[in-house]
């Protein structure tokens, strides 16, 4: 059993880690930390948790944060990086939701995130916490830096064709389109119902700060630079990402069976047949990234659709998964419940 702490319980990816650590079987929820709330029962603010979940919240500093086994930031960008080092060297394993310490390039993460970063030095030994990627480093690991949700879905769309050499790198298309609970649990304009529903809209064409991350992973399976084009869209869906991702082929090969290959052994990876369209509301609520290859009238381009739910293995599920393969669990414990349909 491990003692589990997480600072910033009261956005979307807050609720949600406490969600699936609630009937984890290896975990003992600790602390949940809140200025704003501290003394609030947390099933007050969260009544899905009545009966589940039984602490209050509790402001960071008294929380006994260094005593945990586990602590996770789901917290705002820039919030981590103030108190990792203290937890680390206290020997804590620190899981960050958010993108503190997920691009290497300090200069770049300070021209995305437009603030000085405050303990560059942890972020050589963060471990990008991409488990289909990165298991055996994330089982060392003292801190984890988890992926965002748009940066999962594409990668693993194409990870095998990168990793295969099968697709010119040079040109790659991450056409994105996400819910709005993806901007977090926040007044504004822009997420609210009569903005939000009933209307479908890019944003962020010109650059979007998902895109680095996304390219350091991709360039990281390739070995060498790629070309990236990302355009996200926001959709009138409370959870879910779809990947519609485009590259040129450069040579004849059997993407499905490429695909089937590299995620076999991939308990969060679902390849569908040959054909298939992966819905988003096929993953809600769970941890999987459903995944379907095309070949369009056996051209030049491979189409690859991605699904995850942005909240579970967009976030605090593949955070919880990190965990386990951190601390020696079941790779699934506490992440085998099913989508919700409808």
């Amino acid at each position: 059993m491990i003692k589990v702490g997480i600072v910033g319980g009261t956005g979307y990816t807050g609720v949600e880690l406490l969600r699936l650590l609630a009937r984890h079987p290896g975990v003992e929820l600790a602390a949940i930390t809140s200025r704003k709330e501290a003394g609030m029962p947390v099933a007050e603010m969260f009544p899905n948790l009545r009966g589940e979940v039984a602490l209050h919240f509790v402001e960071p500093e008294k929380a006994g944060l260094e005593r945990c086994d586990v602590v996770f930031f789901a917290t705002p960008n820039g919030v981590a990086m103030q108190q990792a080092r203290a937890l680390v060297d206290a020997g804590v394993t620190v899981i960050d939701l958010a993108a503190d310490f997920r691009i290497k390039d300090i200069a770049v993460w300070q021209q995305w995130y437009k603030m000085e970063h405050a303990c560059p030095d942890l972020v050589a030994e963060a471990v990008y916490g991409l488990p289909e990627v990165n298991r055996d480093a994330i089982r060392a690991a003292r801190l984890i830096a988890n992926p965002g949700c748009y940066p999962t879905a594409v990668q693993l769309g194409f990870l095998p064709l990168i990793e295969a050499g099968v697709v010119d790198t040079g040109f790659l298309v991450a056409d994105a389109k996400s819910g709005v609970s993806g901007a977090g649990r926040k007044a504004e304009i822009a997420t609210l119902f009569a903005e939000a529903a009933d209307n479908f809209k890019a944003y962020a064409v010109s650059g979007h700060r998902h895109w680095p991350e996304i390219k350091q992973g991709l360039e990281g399976f390739a070995g060498k630079p790629v070309g990236l084009t990302f355009v996200p869209h926001l959709t009138p869906l409370i959870r879910g990402i779809h990947a519609t991702l485009y590259a040129r082929v450069t040579g004849d090969t059997d993407f499905q069976a490429l695909f089937e290959a590299r995620f076999r052994d991939e308990v969060f990876v679902d390849v569908l047949p040959a054909g298939a369209h992966p819905e988003t509301r096929s993953v809600r609520g769970s941890n999987l990234c459903r995944i379907a290859v095309h070949r369009p009238q056996g051209g030049d381009t491979v189409v690859v659709l991605s699904v995850i739910d942005n909240l579970v293995k967009g976030a605090a599920g593949q955070a919880v998964q990190n965990m386990n393969i951190r601390f020696g669990f079941a790779e699934d414990a506490g992440l085998t419940g099913i989508g919700l349909l409808p």
